[in-house]
């Protein structure tokens, strides 16, 4: 699809962290010199950016909803860092219980004929604390954030919108088990 902001967007589907873990890791990844800090906030994606009609936001919007209405709320545990180094520079914070969850989700939500995307790499739940800094960066923040640990409820998912050089804008809640 040709980006076309008249015609197009860019959307997203994410758990946010909440407080105050969400505004700790956040920090910590500008601390680090990751530009994106400053336009993602700390997350947990579910459907990574994706490009889609504008005029398919509310056939989004509905698939969202059925999705989150199958689904219960669950536990979702951050403990400790892991790294996909050497294959891309990044460091994360390490989804320890909800795995199966936010992986059942997303694979739901990715069935959508208009979400339906080319992907890298298989999913993995985690929490993006660096990217793309320098080595150092990235072991600084590994070893910082190694004890982290926050213990939460997720009771919804949000579907983010992106134009431009923004930050990503909630767009809507989508209540989990509703």
């Amino acid at each position: 699809m040709t980006a076309n902001p008249v015609e197009s967007t860019q959307i997203g589907v994410a758990i946010d962290i909440p407080e105050p873990w969400g505004s700790t890791l956040t920090a910590r990844r500008a601390e680090a010199g990751d530009p994106r800090a400053e336009y993602v906030p700390a997350h947990v994606t579910l459907l990574g950016p994706t490009e889609i009609a504008r005029s398919s936001l509310p056939a989004v919007e509905e698939h969202l909803a059925a999705v989150a209405a199958t689904h219960p709320p669950f536990s979702l545990h951050l403990r400790g860092t892991g790294t996909f180094r050497p294959i891309t520079e990044v460091v994360f914070v390490a989804v320890a219980a909800g795995i199966s969850e936010c992986e059942l989700i997303a694979e739901a939500i990715n069935s959508a004929e208009e979400l339906r995307r080319e992907t890298r790499f298989p999913y993995h739940p985690h929490v993006t604390v660096a990217q793309d800094v320098a080595p150092q960066a990235l072991d600084e923040v590994f070893e910082d954030l190694a004890s982290f640990s926050a213990l939460f409820e997720v009771a919804h998912f949000t579907l983010f919108s992106h134009c431009g050089e923004a930050r990503w804008k909630p767009r809507r809640d989508f209540r989990l088990g509703a």
